[in-house]
């Protein structure tokens, strides 16, 4: 029994909102009041005065028809989506929902205690634009030029959010970017710099506590998913077939990126990143990628299960990109990161850069599985391209473990490449229980020639890849860092300059057409050991060539003897 008229009162106000949050069907679809007055000060948030109690933090689902959504594809419905989260958030929190229908968009504002969720067989469409309507526009920038503008602002999106806590989008839905550009010249609906243009599907700067899961991103733009500073990132079970970038995570701390795949043919899939777009170096730290695929088939096909091969070349006329890369923006810096239980297919393989000035450090990659690899299946490189403020110092690369990888039908042009720079050595690299088989079919005349169709200089390399002695590749220590930066490499299985302490356990490398060049080169190196190491050579070739090494053994590596190696200028057996 009701203790006094206020009692039955409050109760009567909870019993109407109630109603305003449930569908005829009694699920919680909130609708938006009807009748607000314009004058009412509740009108922006659609709250009626007849409900001015509303219970702050209470947390139902709105569904965006009720706000004026049309759901027909034609129809520019963001307005009525951001009426949606704006209410959602105007009482504390809640669900937005999307259901099934397509959803023509421009940019949608997320707020803090909002979730968004796509229903089965709702589409998020990126709108074109025109007729005076178009995205937000990009925001003011870091102010500097570090890096480029499609990290620079979050703003100009399909989905954007900003200085938000304890947000989510959720699927089964798809995202579709069908009018983002993707930052690449000369087509200019490609520009990211158009008044009204957006290039990224998703972009969040400054954020807290966000879950991104079960959705479908479809070409993404310049990045589908761009993260910037946030901290506390749940990314799980999404679907990512996008022309560029599929996700970028840049100054951000306890990552957990899980049960993904990601297809991008044409640039990185899953790629951590520190670089200055926050106006000051941010490290990215404590992140894992795991039980995920990452690949480059044609855009869509992963989607429509073809898995198309048209597509032999990424626009920097290397094959197709789709690997998981650390870098190459790197000021802030890189630690505590695990990457496990992923398979790279038609792709190129792991990167791990640092050449802003940053250190990477206190990387464990395991369980890792490559086929059609693209370059080179691994490349750990320490460099000074160094662009950010005058006067930082060379980074450092140190305490790498790689482990338990198989890797099939590499690229036989780069090898796998662990490179720093004279007098800044990449050190304390672990590699065990891998193997590696390349398609060979190369030589050291091949390393010497340099021809015209096994070299790529779309980074333009200073002088080009003119012939050379096959072992006096060049440092370019400031180039954009890629494999081919190096033209074809003397070694076929493993090239190591400027490093220090590296050691080799239960390595095998061969190859699917014979290749005349030795298996390991080494060159500059401090401390290298070798125990269980089998490679396939050629009748003529040396397994190891050894230039200015110092404290090298090999053991248990048959059909080689034992050897220890105090110091060798040149040396090769």
């Amino acid at each position: 029994m009701l203790s006094s008229r206020r009692d039955r009162r409050s109760l009567t106000l909870l019993a109407m909102l109630s109603l305003a949050c449930t569908g005829s069907g009694g699920t919680r679809t909130g609708v938006a009041p009807a009748a607000v007055p314009p004058t009412s000060p509740n009108a922006q948030s659609g709250l009626s005065d007849r409900w001015p109690q509303v219970p702050v933090g209470f947390g139902g689902r709105y569904d965006v028809r009720n706000f004026g959504a049309k759901g027909d594809g034609v129809t520019i419905d963001s307005d009525a989506i951001n009426r949606a989260i704006d209410f959602a958030a105007s009482v504390g929190g809640g669900t937005v929902v999307i259901s099934a229908g397509t959803y023509a968009s421009h940019s949608i504002r997320l707020k803090s205690h909002v979730g968004l969720h796509l229903e089965q067989g709702a589409v998020l469409l990126a709108a074109d634009t025109g007729g005076g309507r178009g995205y937000d526009p990009a925001e003011r920038g870091p102010g500097n030029a570090f890096q480029d503008f499609g990290h620079s602002h979050w703003h100009n999106s399909l989905i954007w959010g900003e200085n938000v806590e304890d947000v989510s989008i959720t699927g089964p839905g798809r995202i579709d970017g069908k009018g983002l550009s993707r930052g690449l010249n000369p087509r200019a609906e490609d520009l990211d710099t158009r008044p009204g243009q957006a290039n990224k599907a998703i972009a969040l700067k400054l954020a807290r506590n966000v879950l991104l899961r079960d959705f479908t991103i479809h070409r993404g733009g310049h990045m589908a998913i761009l993260l910037t500073g946030v901290d506390n990132a749940t990314i799980d079970n999404l679907t990512i077939d996008t022309n560029r970038d599929g996700l970028d995570v840049d100054a951000c701390r306890n990552v957990r990126i899980s049960n993904s795949h990601v297809n991008a043919p044409n640039d990185d899939a899953i790629v951590l990143k520190s670089s200055y777009a926050l106006g000051a170096p941010r490290v990215t730290e404590n992140v894992t990628i795991t039980n995920s695929i990452v690949s480059g088939f044609d855009v869509g096909t992963v989607l429509d299960g073809t898995y198309g091969r048209t597509t032999v070349a990424a626009p920097d006329r290397d094959g197709p990109t789709g690997r998981i890369k650390l870098g190459t923006e790197s000021n802030g810096g890189f630690r505590n990161i695990t990457i496990s239980n992923i398979v790279f297919t038609r792709s190129r393989g792991l990167a791990l850069e640092t050449v802003d000035g940053a250190a990477l450090e206190d990387v464990t990659v395991s369980n890792v599985t490559m086929r059609e690899v693209s370059n080179a299946p691994f490349f750990l490189r320490l460099a000074s391209r160094m662009r950010g403020p005058a006067g930082t110092p060379v980074g450092t690369l140190r305490r790498v473990s790689i482990s338990n990888v198989t890797v099939y039908d590499a690229d036989p042009r780069y090898a796998s490449i662990i490179a720093g720079v004279p007098g800044h050595p990449v050190e304390d690299v672990r590699f065990s229980n891998v193997r590696i088989w390349y398609r060979g079919g190369l030589s050291l005349d091949a390393a010497a020639a340099q021809p015209a169709n096994l070299v790529n200089n779309f980074f333009r390399p200073p002088g080009g890849n003119p012939p050379r002695d096959p072992y006096a590749v060049p440092e370019r220590e400031a180039m954009y860092p890629e494999p081919s930066l190096f033209g074809v490499l003397p070694a076929y299985g493993f090239y190591v300059r400027h490093a220090a302490n590296v050691r080799f356990d239960g390595v095998e490398v061969g190859f699917m057409s014979p290749d005349t060049r030795p298996a390991f080169v080494l060159d500059d190196v401090r401390g290298a050991e070798l125990h269980g190491v089998r490679a396939q050579v050629a009748a003529s070739a040396p397994t190891f060539v050894l230039r200015d090494v110092e404290d090298f053994r090999v053991t248990h590596s048959a059909p080689l003897r034992d050897t220890y190696v105090k110091r060798a200028t040149r040396q090769s057996f």
